[in-house]
């Protein structure tokens, strides 16, 4: 009985150390991932913003399409090539 009770603790030792690494490795690649975007204000549809600036709380908060404060991650160099109908991305929050 001590053999199978020592094997199944080997067993789920092993299980949660392995989901432990796995989980490191996908945080590990979300930053590498986010450290590859920049913040584009002005091109987020209506409720679709990462996060906030200006009179926004947060993500998801956007009342209206390409909302000049709103911004959405986008991979490196891309945001002022992204035509709006308002204008081009921004790099930069509009002024207060």
């Amino acid at each position: 009985m001590k053999l199978s009770n020592t094997v199944l603790a080997a067993l789920a030792l092993s299980a949660l150390s392995t989901g432990i690494v796995m989980a490191g490795d996908k945080a590990a690649d979300g930053k590498m991932e986010k450290a590859n975007m920049e913040k584009c204000y002005g091109v987020a549809m209506a409720g679709k913003n990462n996060c906030a600036g200006g009179s926004l709380s947060c993500a998801g908060t956007a009342k209206k399409d390409y909302q000049a404060d709103a911004f959405k991650l986008v991979p490196k160099g891309t945001c002022t090539t992204i035509k709006t109908p308002t204008g081009m991305g921004s790099l930069t929050p509009p002024a207060k």
